[in-house]
């Protein structure tokens, strides 16, 4: 299974946030926004004008299962699989993990919750150190995705533990993965000194084990090892980027945006559904510092790829388009766009996008009448000084 599966990703952010966070509800961890849990800040301009806004995490953390790919439960496998459990206490684990994360797929949060707690206690019954740091870290992402910071952090610092008091080192990729996931909670509890301190150990870190792999034979390593640890060093940088960019470090987060894309881009290619979102949260950067053809060049693009591909974010991106173009003072063009990004979110049946969309068409139609009158005036204040004035001899 890929590290980066797109079960889990850091929460949607800005303007367009509650379209994606609708979309991705059942499979995103969201803790709830904060000063800086995610949610970029807008200029003063950005929030009378409409700007760009990044649309999730674009690199992804990992799925909740850590060591294997089991596919979620269908309906009424458990009756083919009880007798199975019943004889294996592992097997009955297994049985419940599952149905756990169906019922997280299917948004039962609750009763995901309980089946955890029954994982939970039949892997300490039976005395299983994977299971139990299996059943934790799916514990950890549940809270996470609920918005239960406190819990999520015991959680994930439990799991660490038990895997730290193992054979697994502290640079492994998936230490590191929860040490992001606490990072992204203390700056959602605005908790800024720990924050910090989590992004620059998982950068650091990341960046000398990088370094040591790309030294190592080929046949020393698998690819997908080196790739991943590639891809969860710019998944770093992206979320430290978003994090900048709620403090109004916008240059730096530019250079962090800029560093995750070209990891991006080396390791997935230009056309990969999360390249394209971290090319339109680099954009966000830009953006902000009013970088607006910078930032023209980085959106147009990635919508243009966004509609190519056919990307779940594409009205969310068309829509940063726009918004990029009123900046720029193109607003013929902008309209434009906003009625492609309607036309895409109603098609796809994205009905919190169109409600968006619909809102901000109707606001940039009352900002262009208000410039059409303000004109008017002018050319009329124009013409009576003309007249004032009287004809040239």
């Amino acid at each position: 299974m890929s590290l980066f599966s797109p079960l889990l990703r850091l929460p949607p952010r800005g303007l367009a946030a509650a379209a994606v966070a609708a979309r991705h509800r059942l499979a995103q961890a969201r803790p709830r926004p904060g000063r800086n849990g995610g949610q970029s800040r807008r200029t003063p301009r950005q929030a009378a004008e409409g700007g760009a806004v990044s649309v999730g995490s674009g690199l992804g953390l990992s799925a909740f299962f850590l060591f294997s790919g089991e596919p979620a439960q269908k309906e009424g496998e458990g009756d083919a699989e009880g007798g199975e459990a019943k004889a294996d206490p592992e097997a009955a684990i297994i049985l419940v993990l599952k149905k756990a994360k169906l019922k997280i797929m299917k948004g039962e949060m609750e009763e995901a919750e309980r089946l955890l707690h029954e994982a939970a206690w039949l892997s300490q019954q039976s005395n299983n150190k994977a299971a139990i740091i299996y059943t934790y870290d799916m514990m950890a992402n549940l809270a996470f995705l609920r918005g239960e910071l406190e819990k999520a952090e015991k959680l994930f610092k439990a799991t660490m533990s038990y895997m730290l008091a193992g054979d697994v080192k502290q640079d492994d990729n998936a230490i590191l993965q929860m040490s992001l996931k606490l990072a992204s909670i203390y700056a959602a509890q605005n908790q800024d000194k720990l924050a910090l301190a989590g992004y620059q150990f998982c950068i650091l870190t990341l960046e000398e084990k990088v370094a040591k792999q790309k030294e190592m034979p080929a046949d020393a390593l698998p690819e997908e090892e080196r790739s991943n640890t590639h891809l969860l060093l710019a998944m770093t940088l992206d979320s430290y980027a978003r994090y900048l960019l709620a403090h109004q470090q916008t240059a730096l987060a530019q250079t962090m945006y800029e560093r995750a894309l070209q990891i991006a881009v080396e390791v997935n290619g230009e056309r990969h559904p999360q390249t394209v979102v971290v090319m339109n949260d680099l954009a966000t950067a830009l953006d902000a510092q009013g970088l607006y053809e910078d930032a023209y060049a980085q959106v147009s693009r990635a919508a243009e790829l966004a509609q190519q591909t056919q990307h779940p974010d594409a009205p969310v991106i068309l829509n940063n388009l726009a918004g990029i173009l009123i900046h720029k003072g193109d607003y013929s063009q902008a309209q434009q766009v906003y009625q492609t990004a309607l036309e895409v979110a109603e098609k796809s049946g994205d009905g919190v996008a169109v409600r968006y969309i619909t809102k901000e068409l109707a606001q940039l139609a009352k900002r262009k009448r208000v410039r059409a009158k303000a004109r008017a005036g002018l050319q009329e204040m124009e013409a009576g000084k003309a007249g004032a004035e009287g004809p040239k001899e």
